[in-house]
């Protein structure tokens, strides 16, 4: 691993986060939309991560010998995080409401509204934000010691 890579997994981690971020608010915004381009109520987006490089399970590295452990570990680091897609959330039902008087009302009198739940977004954004600060504490970690080398070298 050299010096720059940490740089690069934090940086990856920030930007995960950040499109995790913006995919919660979007989907706060559209908490009540009923009626979108296609004509059907707003589908809760997620966002699935994945991560870079070569996957090792953990009990693989455990395992390995001595000697392969010589080598180097970087063989079992990966490379940070990468956003696999958005996905439409189709586990979670629509919500039915009676209001006859909507516009998008069926003919029973419901009104089907998007399955996005504002405590769940709430808590998300929570946990994408204190995912983005512990990567910028990283980074920011991983600076210091980038310039006290440097000062090193002086």
């Amino acid at each position: 691993m050299n010096m720059f890579d940490s740089f690069d997994i934090s940086a990856s981690g920030l930007t995960a986060q950040r499109l995790r971020m913006d995919v919660i608010a979007e989907n706060v915004a559209n908490a009540e939309t009923t009626r979108t381009a296609d004509g059907t109520p707003y589908r809760r987006q997620v966002v699935m991560f994945e991560q870079q490089g070569k996957q090792t399970p953990f009990s693989h590295v455990l395992n390995e010998k001595i000697d392969h452990l010589n080598r180097g570990i970087d063989q079992y680091t990966g490379s940070g995080v990468k956003v696999t897609g958005v996905f439409d959330d189709t586990w979670d039902e629509m919500v039915m409401v009676y209001e006859p008087d909507h516009p998008d009302a069926d003919e029973n009198g419901y009104v089907m509204y998007p399955n996005v739940n504002i405590i769940q977004e709430m808590t998300d954004l929570i946990d994408a934000t204190r995912s983005y600060e512990a990567n910028t504490t990283a980074f920011n970690a991983s600076k210091t010691m980038a310039m006290k080398g440097l000062d090193m070298v002086k």
